[in-house]
């Protein structure tokens, strides 16, 4: 008997995580906004980043194009403020590679989800499962005149 009502409670427990797992919801989140708001006025470096097809100084030298992915707990967060968050992470990354190589900059940044790219000069594209939130940016790595 005990085994019984074992291995039910099992199974109802993997049918809820296969389909809490299965949302994949596509978000798209205004990247100055995730950067204006306290965390990210907080965590930035000062290194300028930005989106593809945003004006931007005129670059002397391209250091090479990198990719940032990162993921954040999306469970008790609305999509947008864990979009928000593990963008974040993504810019100060890239930020740090900007650092590692001796560049001043990071531009034209697009969004890479599920091996589609996504252009804007003012947002990006999050995916949102119900329990963990993903943010993949690629952009080049610049020195400036």
């Amino acid at each position: 008997m005990k085994r019984g009502i074992l291995f039910t409670l099992m199974a109802c427990m993997m049918f809820l995580a296969s389909n809490v797992e299965a949302r994949n919801t596509e978000v798209l989140v205004s990247a100055n906004e995730a950067a204006e708001n306290g965390i990210g006025k907080e965590n930035l470096l000062d290194i300028p980043f930005y989106m593809k097809g945003q004006k931007h100084p005129r670059v002397k030298d391209k250091l090479g194009n990198y990719m940032s992915t990162r993921k954040t707990r999306g469970a008790f967060r609305s999509d947008t403020e864990s979009c928000k968050i593990a963008f974040l992470s993504a810019i100060i990354s890239l930020q740090k590679r900007v650092k590692k190589q001796g560049g001043d900059g990071i531009i034209n940044i697009i969004s890479v989800t599920k091996d589609q790219e996504y252009e804007s000069t003012t947002k990006f594209r999050c995916i949102a499962g119900a329990i963990i939130v993903h943010v993949a940016l690629r952009g080049d790595v610049v020195k400036f005149y």
